[in-house]
């Protein structure tokens, strides 16, 4: 069996690690600092951090042509150099324009390292073990966003400035990781590159409706853990983080022994589960781990399957078109779902989670029929 675990892998998820830390101070930090330094509301701390967002999705699909074009190193140094300078200069910030102007430069930088970094990661994988790469990589993605607000928290008590500067030194050390990494893959010629790897969509729209589920509980489990009476009300959120990481450890090599599809599809099952169990009074825990359950699957198979349909001068589009599936996912989620909440309850909501997720299911079964 060919070796995963070497210097390379290592070098990137260490980068990982550095760069999803850093984005865990700045999702505790932003709203304080919007709504306490700067004296705005609550939507402007909301408006500043979905500007983010929208940059990221648009530009996705251009750092996955540039991924194929230039190589896989350009854009994880670039990325997490913009990173760095947007959230340093975050601290130099005095009004909310200044501040959107940055989370937006924010999203060109995740753009880019996010995309170049799965497609590095599937060029040094050995490709019978590429289902345990992408689990065990993603561990500093969980741990880096785990540990990033317990981190912010500690350095807001010193100062806002020092959170920023601690973030960006963070993306400076992603940074140099990827430098050491060096380059991975082999930079396309000619006028064949795409912008959207079409491939990549039946097996995107899955993952879409995964991630919808999955932040629909994202945004509602701490109200419903209030709403039910929970005295800490963080513990559903503990419980799913702490089971994905748990479980991508202890079942890392299933994604490679099953087929990504009916992993999939099976994942999907798992949260709409978790979803309907969320929405039933005093099962709400319960939820939570069996949602833990069916992410640790979810991401690996279909991120699987979006590679096994591309070429190695294709997995930068194939990153790309994936990859924004997941910002459609985590950021139509909570919005459809909070529509539902507000014009029901929280549990109809996550119930609805439920149904999106099943739905999913069907229509990755669907694509996995015998052609």
């Amino acid at each position: 069996m060919a070796r995963l675990l070497t210097p390379r892998f290592a070098l990137l998820t260490a980068a990982d690690l550095g760069y999803f830390t850093a984005m865990g101070i700045a999702v505790y930090t932003l709203p304080l600092y919007v709504t306490g330094p700067l004296h705005n509301s609550k939507a402007a701390a909301g408006l500043a951090f979905g500007s983010f967002a929208v940059s990221a999705l648009l530009l996705r699909p251009f750092a996955g042509r540039l991924t194929d074009r230039l190589g896989r190193r350009p854009l994880l140094v670039g990325g997490t150099v913009l990173a760095a300078t947007s959230l340093s200069l975050t601290s130099l910030a005095h009004d909310l324009p200044s501040v959107i102007s940055l989370r937006l430069l924010l999203g060109v930088g995740e753009a880019a390292f996010f995309v170049a970094g799965f497609a590095a990661l599937v060029d040094i994988a050995p490709p019978d073990r590429l289902g345990e790469a992408l689990s065990l990589n993603s561990l500093g993605l969980y741990l880096g966003l785990a540990a990033g607000p317990p981190l912010g928290e500690v350095l807001t008590q010193l100062s806002f400035p020092a959170a920023w500067l601690a973030a960006g030194a963070l993306c400076v050390t992603a940074a140099v990781a990827s430098l050491f990494l060096g380059e991975t893959g082999t930079p396309a010629t000619g006028p064949n590159t795409k912008l959207i790897h079409r491939p990549a969509i039946p097996p995107g729209i899955g993952l879409c409706t995964a991630l919808a589920a999955c932040g629909g509980f994202l945004a509602f489990s701490a109200l419903r853990a209030q709403q039910i009476g929970l005295e800490n009300t963080s513990l559903p959120l503990f419980l799913y983080g702490a089971t994905v990481v748990a479980a991508r450890l202890v079942f890392a090599k299933v994604p490679d022994r099953v087929p990504p599809l009916k992993l999939g599809a099976i994942a999907l099952a798992i949260i709409a589960t978790a979803l309907v169990l969320a929405a039933v009074p005093d099962m709400l825990l319960v939820g939570s781990v069996v949602l833990g359950l069916g992410v640790t699957f979810s991401t690996p198979a279909f991120f699987a399957a979006v590679f096994a349909t591309a070429a190695p001068h294709q997995r930068g589009a194939a990153s790309g078109t994936a990859s924004a599936f997941i910002d459609i996912g985590l950021g139509g989620g909570p919005i459809l779902l909070g529509l539902v909440a507000n014009i029901e309850d929280i549990p109809l909501a996550l119930a609805t989670g439920g149904v999106l997720a099943a739905a999913g299911c069907l229509w990755t079964l669907w694509i996995d029929r015998p052609h």
